[in-house]
């Protein structure tokens, strides 16, 4: 199986400075559900890795992220989607785990879950963190513009030989075309 990891806030949903706290705040980007659903029609396994250090700073609870996460899924289930796993660091930065991007514990996780080596692994996000954790494992680092993207590019620091679309749909397209090319 063919394997694609997404970051979630910023890639799949509007993001937040304040955190998404609930499940009427998880709002998604137009076309990212659609986006999940090609890349299931194509065989791909999705897997979300996605930090939620709102958890660890007690701004909601695992029950609550349970909750926003039902409902991506019951969203994607609407266009004929779904995600096969979804993985997050509940810490926050000063915990200092290995499951928190840039950390690469979240896609190592992914990796033995689905017992898939992450080298040349897809992994789409919207900031360096998440770039840094898909360098760490050999997964293929891609950029969108949305959530923190257009930020990420401005600083450009670490984003050398990155692709950069302008949203998820645009690069599940680019991926696409270069699985069928």
């Amino acid at each position: 199986m063919r394997l694609v990891i997404l970051d979630r806030d910023g890639v799949i949903n509007r993001d937040s400075d304040n955190y998404i706290r609930s499940p009427e705040e998880f709002i998604p980007l137009p076309g990212s559900l659609e986006a999940i659903a090609r890349l299931n029609r194509a065989g791909f396994l999705v897997a979300v890795a996605t930090n939620q250090s709102g958890i660890g700073r007690g701004l909601y609870d695992r029950a609550t992220l349970d909750r926003i996460h039902d409902k991506l899924k019951n969203l994607l289930a609407g266009v004929d989607g779904h995600v096969d796993a979804i993985f997050y660091c509940p810490h926050t930065p000063d915990d200092r785990c290995g499951c928190r991007k840039p950390a690469p514990g979240l896609l190592h996780r992914i990796g033995e879950h689905f017992d898939i080596p992450l080298v040349g692994v897809p992994f789409i996000g919207d900031a360096l963190r998440d770039i840094q954790a898909a360098r760490a494992v050999g997964a293929t680092p891609i950029l969108v513009r949305t959530g923190k993207g257009l930020h990420s590019l401005e600083n450009g620091e670490g984003l050398d030989e990155i692709h950069v679309y302008d949203d998820l749909a645009a690069a599940v397209e680019a991926l696409l075309s270069a699985d069928t090319g």
